[in-house]
């Protein structure tokens, strides 16, 4: 369980990490082209690090589940950037984090995986904190809402089939759906014609490496514990983004958005004692 909630953690770090970074630059350069040279490097590094472990070859059904990870994924990660781009980064961070922890949770659940009651109290407390987090005070109307709400429900396709593709495949299938992210964002690119053109940010490579990283965690957690816990850890990822923006860019942060932190807090203590 530990290694688990390391892991889960480490990429709920980087994942806040990569939507801070990825987020200032969507506000000066397109975020189809932010996303995709991103995704360009997160995918050169994903087959790098799929070849440097070394596995069997990976069955068919290992690499569709990767597939359609990867067009989750990328879904998802247009939808934030999106939002990142117009409105304050401790709107549509947090909000994604909601669909992306709540349906893998019940997807464990129709599934039949039986979750101790300290694993329920953590998700419990994690869930309406990460909505706490990522409330405002005053209107909430195009500053990133709607564009959170799709990126959360596109994070937990890829939370949830890269949990499908199982531990027999090395990382091909993490590989697999970081180069489907590719192809995926290059056609919305080249579909947006002159929506999209600019100058191309080569410095969004490290959002994307970050990113990856973070999707190689994640994955590598999903092996050692159950669906829901790993995602629900991982989705704990706004708070790294609002801290970062609190730090950086001096957003403020509420006495909402601190109750919301103070729950995802002891939401992993209520994990870690489990």
């Amino acid at each position: 369980m530990n290694t688990m909630l390391g892991l889960a953690l480490a990429a709920a770090a980087l994942y806040g990490a990569s939507d801070f970074f990825g987020g200032l630059l969507s506000r000066r350069t397109h975020y189809a082209l932010v996303g995709l040279v991103g995704q360009a490097a997160a995918a050169t590094g994903a087959v790098l690090a799929a070849l440097a472990i070394g596995s069997a070859a990976p069955g068919g059904a290992a690499i569709v589940w990767g597939l359609v990870a990867g067009a989750g994924g990328s879904v998802g990660t247009l939808a934030l950037y999106r939002g990142l781009s117009r409105g304050r980064m401790n709107v549509a961070g947090p909000l994604s984090a909601v669909g992306a922890a709540g349906v893998p949770v019940l997807v464990d659940i129709a599934f039949g995986q039986r979750l101790t009651v300290a694993a329920l109290l953590g998700i419990g407390l994690a869930i309406p904190g990460i909505w706490l987090v990522s409330s405002e005070s005053g209107r909430r109307d195009a500053g990133g809402v709607g564009e959170g709400l799709l990126a959360g429900l596109g994070f937990a396709v890829l939370f949830v089939c890269l949990d499908r593709a199982g531990d027999g495949a090395g990382l091909w299938p993490v590989a697999a759906g970081q180069v489907t992210a590719v192809a995926v964002l290059g056609a919305f690119a080249l579909g947006g014609g002159r929506a999209v053109r600019g100058r191309t940010p080569w410095t969004a490579v490290w959002p994307g490496i970050l990113g990856v990283s973070a999707t190689i965690l994640y994955f590598l957690a999903a092996r050692e514990g159950t669906l829901a816990i790993a995602a629900v850890i991982t989705s704990l990822y706004p708070a790294f983004t609002v801290a970062l923006a609190a730090l950086a860019l001096r957003e403020r942060t509420s006495l909402v958005h601190g109750a919301g932190l103070a729950l995802c807090a002891v939401s992993v203590g209520a994990f870690v004692t489990g």
